[in-house]
């Protein structure tokens, strides 16, 4: 429980430093629930997944971000991802799409464990500053003697601060 309280108050830093140096409209931040698969080994699992996450703009079209995710599968996975996100140019649309890819640290029963993730999605405007994104990750797991994939599929919430 120490690593997972320390990775959380590091989240809390990094979305509270963010603040503090990003101009207004250079950054979002917001909330996730969705459903989360895990398989290897000839198992596999469901689950929910609930976290957090904030997002900075490098450029109008490039951000990188952080989440903390949190996972109902057997042992409570927690899921701390980074990953840097495309915005892709379409015209004559009112949503924005994008691509993303990054790692992630899971903390889960026998240790940490180092991942990939990518994935897409897109973020639907339903006021000035106010999303609801529709997003896909995926990725592998590295696990001690074996891999695991993942595969999530979430909403939430964002707001452009």
């Amino acid at each position: 429980m120490k690593i997972q309280s320390k990775l959380f108050t590091l989240f809390l830093v990094i979305i509270f430093a963010g603040s503090i140096y990003a101009q207004k409209g250079d950054q979002l931040i917001g909330g996730r629930i969705g459903l989360a698969i895990g398989s290897g080994n000839g198992t596999s699992s469901s689950g929910f997944q609930l976290g957090g996450c904030y997002e900075y703009f490098l450029e109008k079209n490039m951000s990188i971000g952080s989440e903390l995710n949190l996972n109902t599968q057997d042992g409570t996975p927690i899921e701390w991802a980074n990953s840097f996100k495309y915005y892709l140019k379409m015209s004559n649309v009112k949503f924005r799409p994008y691509v993303d890819g990054g790692f992630n640290l899971w903390l889960m029963s026998g240790g940490p464990y180092f991942g990939f993730r990518f994935g897409g999605g897109a973020l639907f405007p339903i006021d000035k500053k106010l999303y609801i994104p529709a997003d896909i990750q995926m990725g592998p797991i590295f696990i001690s003697g074996s891999n695991v994939f993942y595969f999530a599929i979430t909403t939430g919430i964002r707001y452009e601060l």
